[in-house]
């Protein structure tokens, strides 16, 4: 069973009178990894300065296993830090960037050295030990930063935007590995992140911030499924969001239950010979996977839908029968994992 290691109540952070972040609450169990997503200039940045102890607190608490953090300095919160760039000591080795707080601390040089191989051991970079960091990638860079940030065991570890500055693909290969080897180091992690894939692949609690506010929090599958709004929806990745008369025909055609509004992913409509909605091509590309569609149905909004590659190209203009997969929907509005 879970216990809090931190909790933030009610903490607001202001700069020259004006609020940047307002009231947020959370909490954040041992072992666990939080994402919290939004837009640039949400206050997401501010909020994890503010935790790690760099920005002051207009009102609120900060509590480590209960513990008001107020008067306790940056240095002896037995948090760690990592940037978006890795922040490596160029003229240094990557055993000396990974070993850098164990000397600081003063650890004997056996130990020091035993840990810098376990910690790239558990980063998969065993070898790498007398590597100049201007030899790496960037996802090799952001390992050695992890098993910098790690190498002193912190009681949490925080991450502004680790996987920002690496390519897509990157991006989403560093994405699974940090979260594995965040699970095997036992680490209790907070993100920031503007970028929801980034936060699904690596996080397992999220939540959502927009304009210094909380809007949503949960697991991450209750925030995927039922999006607090439909601003929340677009953000998170949905290309279109109905409400009325179009959702409760998207919820028919899918063999649901009717709500006021559902958000629709790329994928939703799918060619089909047997689908009961009635669609005409406007568009139609072909990707390495599928053909992407653009169509207009009656009583809906025009929208996009696939259809399988091995289908001759569906020609702008062609009447076409679509259905609707539940499983590419979503249901919009409060509900469990909203604040």
């Amino acid at each position: 069973m879970s216990s809090e290691l931190l909790t933030i109540d009610n903490l607001s952070v202001a700069y020259d009178g004006q609020v940047v972040v307002r009231d947020v609450t959370l909490e954040l169990a041992e072992g666990q990894v939080l994402a919290v997503l939004g837009p640039s200039g949400c206050g997401k940045s501010t909020l994890l300065r503010a935790i790690a102890g760099l920005e002051p607190l207009q009102s609120g608490r900060i509590l480590l296993d209960g513990r008001d953090l107020s008067a306790t300095p940056t240095h002896k919160r037995g948090f760690a830090l990592m940037f978006q760039d890795g922040q490596l000591f160029e003229h240094q080795s990557v055993a000396r960037n990974v070993g850098y707080a164990l000397r600081i601390r003063r650890r004997p040089r056996a130990e020091t050295a035993r840990r810098v191989q376990e910690l790239l051991e558990l980063v998969n970079l065993t070898g790498y030990a007398d590597r100049s960091p201007s030899t790496l990638s960037g996802g090799e860079r952001q390992r050695v930063a992890l098993a910098r940030a790690l190498a002193v065991s912190p009681r949490l570890l925080l991450l502004d935007e680790p996987l920002s500055a690496l390519d897509a693909n990157l991006r989403e290969h560093l994405g699974g590995e940090l979260r594995e080897i965040m699970g095997r180091a036992g680490t209790t992690a907070l993100m920031v992140t503007h970028d929801h894939d980034e936060a699904f692949a690596v996080a397992d609690r999220m939540a959502l911030m927009r304009t210094g506010r909380l809007v949503q929090t949960g697991e991450l599958a209750d925030v995927w499924q039922h999006p607090v709004d439909a601003e929340a929806a677009r953000f998170l990745g949905y290309a279109a969001v109905l409400t009325g008369g179009p959702a409760e025909l998207i919820w028919q055609a899918a063999g649901s239950t009717s709500y006021a509004e559902v958000a629709l992913r790329r994928s939703a409509l799918r060619l089909d010979g047997h689908g009961s909605l009635h669609g005409l091509v406007v568009g139609a590309r072909a990707t390495p996977e599928l053909w992407r569609l653009r169509v207009r149905i009656d009583g809906l909004p025009e929208l996009d839908a696939v259809a399988p590659l091995d289908l001759a190209a569906p020609a702008p203009g062609s009447q076409i029968r679509l259905a609707v997969d539940p499983t590419r929907l979503a249901r919009v509005g409060p509900g469990p994992a909203a604040i």
